[in-house]
C-alpha cells in the first residue's frame, strides 16, 4: 500500500465518523453449558437467551458505541423476531432506514452454544438475510458514498457484497472486510483496505496453516498479495499480525479472562472502523479495537457484550502508560 493510500484511511477528522454496514441480523438462541457436546452426544445445558446478534448488526452496534453514526443495510423477517431486532437496533441509535422487511423468509437466527471457557459453536440459519440483493444495495448507495468506511462481512450474498464494495471504492469509501464465515474467495472480495480475518479464516482464506505468530505474518503478507491493501489477523491473546505493505507488525492484546468470544471479532471491527476513520494510526487503532475485542469477550451474550469508547479510552490509556514505563 502507497504512502497515500494510508494518509487517506487515517484523515483526521473532527466530526462523529460515518460508517455504512452491510451484513447479517440474527437472533442469536444462546445455550450455555459446562462444555461443548462432540458429535453424537446429548448435554444439559446451564441456561438459555434470545439476544440480538448477527454480525451485521454486532459490528453496526459496536461502530456505534465506539463513537460512530452508523447506517444499516440488511433485511429482517416480518415476523417477532423482526420486530424485536430493529427496535434494538433503533434503541442502540442505529439507522435502520436501509434495513427492508421480508414477508418471504423468517428473521436470521444463529444458534449459539457457549461453554464455561468462553469458547462457542454457532450455527447459522441466515434467513432474510440471504434475500439480501444487489438491488438493496443500489437503492441505498447514498448510505455508502455518504460514509467514511464501509463494512462487509460474508453472512449475507456475495453478489451484495461485491456490489457493495464497489460502490465503495467508486466514492472513494473505505472498505473493511471481515471475512466470515471463511471461504475460499474471488479476487473482487479480497481487493480491499482492510481484511480482518482470526487465524483459523485467514487459513481457510489463503490455504494454508495459521498456528503461530510466525505463520500470521505470512499470511498476513500472502492476503496482502492477493488484493487487500491492509491484511490484519487477530489471534486472541497472543496478539493482532498486521502487514500494510511495508511491514509485518505483532500489536500486543489486552488480556482478560473470556467469558464468551461470540462478539470479539465484532467489537474489534467495529472499533478499528471508527478509530480509523477518527485519524488514528493503524497501530493505535488495532491496540483500540484489541481492548474492545477484550472486553466483549469478559461479558456474556453478543451485543450485551459490545463495550464503549469510554469503556475502551480507560483501558487503552492504562495500557499506553504501561507501555511508557517498560
Amino acid at each position: 500500500m502507497t504512502s497515500s493510500q494510508n494518509s487517506d484511511l487515517t484523515a483526521t477528522t473532527s466530526r462523529r465518523p460515518k460508517i455504512a454496514v452491510l451484513g447479517s441480523i440474527n437472533m442469536d438462541l444462546v445455550v450455555r453449558c459446562a462444555k461443548l457436546p462432540t458429535p453424537g452426544q446429548t448435554i444439559s445445558a446451564g441456561s438459555f437467551d434470545e439476544i440480538p446478534g448477527g454480525k451485521g448488526a454486532n459490528q453496526a452496534v459496536a461502530a456505534v458505541r465506539a463513537g460512530g453514526e452508523v447506517h444499516m443495510i440488511g433485511r429482517v423477517g416480518d415476523d417477532g423476531f423482526g420486530n424485536q431486532l430493529l427496535q434494538h437496533l433503533e434503541n442502540e441509535n442505529v439507522n435502520c432506514d436501509g434495513v427492508q422487511v421480508t414477508g418471504s423468509s423468517p428473521s436470521g437466527v444463529a444458534i449459539v452454544a457457549v461453554e464455561r471457557s468462553g469458547e462457542n459453536s454457532i450455527i447459522v440459519v441466515p434467513g432474510a438475510n440471504g434475500q439480501v440483493t444487489v438491488d438493496d444495495v443500489i437503492r441505498h448507495g447514498d448510505l455508502i458514498r455518504q460514509s467514511d468506511v464501509l463494512m462487509v462481512q460474508l453472512e449475507t450474498p456475495f453478489d451484495a457484497v461485491e456490489a457493495a464494495i464497489q460502490v465503495a471504492k467508486e466514492s472513494g469509501v473505505k472498505v473493511i472486510l471481515d471475512p466470515a464465515p471463511a471461504i475460499t474467495l474471488p479476487p473482487t472480495l479480497l481487493n480491499v483496505d482492510v481484511i480482518c480475518p482470526n487465524e483459523s479464516e485467514a487459513a481457510i482464506l489463503t490455504g494454508r496453516s495459521c498456528d503461530n505468530i510466525e505463520q500470521a505474518k505470512k499470511l498476513a503478507e500472502r492476503l496482502h498479495e492477493l488484493g487487500a491493501a491492509i491484511a490484519i489477523i487477530t489471534m486472541g491473546e497472543v496478539g493482532t499480525v498486521v502487514h500494510d505493505g511495508t511491514q509485518t507488525m505483532l500489536i500486543e492484546s489486552h488480556r482478560i479472562e473470556a467469558v464468551d468470544t461470540t462478539a470479539a471479532g465484532d467489537a474489534f471491527a467495529g472499533t478499528l472502523a471508527v478509530r480509523l476513520a477518527m485519524g488514528l494510526s493503524l497501530p493505535e487503532a488495532i491496540r483500540f479495537a484489541n481492548v474492545a475485542g477484550a472486553l466483549a469477550a469478559s461479558v456474556a451474550g453478543a451485543q450485551p457484550s459490545l463495550p464503549t469508547a469510554a469503556q475502551v479510552e480507560q483501558i487503552a490509556a492504562l495500557n499506553a502508560q504501561r507501555r511508557t514505563q517498560v
